[in-house]
């Protein structure tokens, strides 16, 4: 928090800051902030940004304020970075929770999983009963919420930054950081909900091809979330869904990505972490920390110019082009039973 108020301030004149709700914890009001970088029209092509859905994993956050800073000193005298951002805008949401980073849990004070919180159930039983969303109690974690309450404070002011500051862009990306699964990190897009086909699959495997030429030693596996768990409520699932019944969707291009940083890489080289729950999250010598940190500047830099130049890798014409609807079906859904309409005919 001290960090966030810190560029708060450097970022007068530089950046529309927005105080998008605030949440109590322990006698404390903590604020929500939202940042947007670029012009006011909202249809240009837009990144948003968004760390601290978990306030365990303090790491997304992190990350998402280091770039911020860095961000905020090239303006000062970066040409390069002051023209990319005459033509694009960056949408930053630091902290979505900031009381679950204060009292070091998982969800927000009521409880709540803000990750499992909308309105949305998946369409077949979850593998995993309680990590995939319940409502069973609130002392558990993954807790969804009462059924047919509102979404929580924080889940809301997430929605309403989303569908003010990215849904009006005439393209779109939002990558959403967290960390705790596994050795590698993953980059999952929609759905989470159901093993149907994204809807944008030759998007995403147009961003996957260009990531891989652009960054050819990036440690990413990208892929549908679907592929490793189905869950109730996700929040991108639901924006996603809000997107296309909004009046954007006939022209604009929206794709949601969620960076799960492998944080078992970090108990695996410091096994004694696995006893703290900030551990198991996040890693914690400073050398770990700082290198993590400098992990992922490649990727949002990349994600930067991918939206700036999306008229040169995502319009139709270059997505049929390059038979991102086949390869991305083969990769990603190859027991799908309309894979045999879509692979073309050796």
């Amino acid at each position: 928090m001290i960090e966030l108020e810190e560029l708060r301030l450097l970022a007068r004149g530089i950046a529309e800051m927005r105080l998008e709700a605030e949440v109590t914890t322990a006698g404390y009001t903590l604020p929500i902030y939202s940042f947007v970088f670029g012009p006011k029209d909202r249809n240009v092509p837009t990144l948003a940004l968004i760390g601290g859905v978990h306030g365990l994993e303090r790491i997304g956050a992190s990350v998402v304020l280091c770039y911020m800073r860095t961000l905020i000193e090239l303006l000062h005298w970066d040409k390069g970075i002051q023209h990319l951002l005459q033509n694009c805008r960056i949408v930053f949401m630091p902290m979505v929770n900031p009381a679950g980073v204060f009292q070091r849990s998982r969800s927000n004070p009521n409880g709540v999983d803000l990750m499992r919180n909308a309105p949305i159930d998946a369409e077949m039983k979850p593998n995993v009963r309680l990590v995939c969303g319940h409502r069973i109690s609130p002392k558990l974690p993954w807790y969804r919420g009462a059924a047919g309450e509102p979404m929580e404070k924080e889940s809301t002011a997430l929605v309403e930054l989303v569908k003010r500051e990215v849904f009006p862009s005439r393209f779109s990306i939002a990558l959403d950081l967290h960390s705790g699964f596994g050795l590698m990190d993953r980059l999952w897009f929609p759905f989470a909900y159901t093993h149907r086909p994204f809807d944008r699959i030759a998007e995403m495997h147009a961003l996957k091809t260009r990531l891989g030429r652009s960054l050819p030693n990036h440690p990413y596996l990208m892929e549908p979330q679907s592929k490793t768990y189905v869950t109730h409520g996700d929040l991108w699932d639901h924006l996603w869904l809000e997107h296309q019944r909004s009046e954007h969707a006939p022209r604009a291009t929206f794709l949601p990505l969620t960076l799960e940083m492998g944080s078992w890489i970090w108990v695996k080289k410091n096994p004694r972490q696995a006893f703290s729950a900030l551990g198991i999250f996040n890693p914690l010598l400073p050398h770990r920390i700082q290198r993590t940190l400098r992990r992922h500047l490649g990727l949002l830099d990349f994600l930067v110019r991918a939206v700036a130049s999306y008229d040169n890798w995502a319009l139709p014409s270059h997505l049929a082009k390059g038979g991102s609807d086949a390869r991305a079906m083969a990769l990603w859904y190859p027991q799908h039973p309309g894979i045999r309409r879509i692979l073309p005919r050796p």
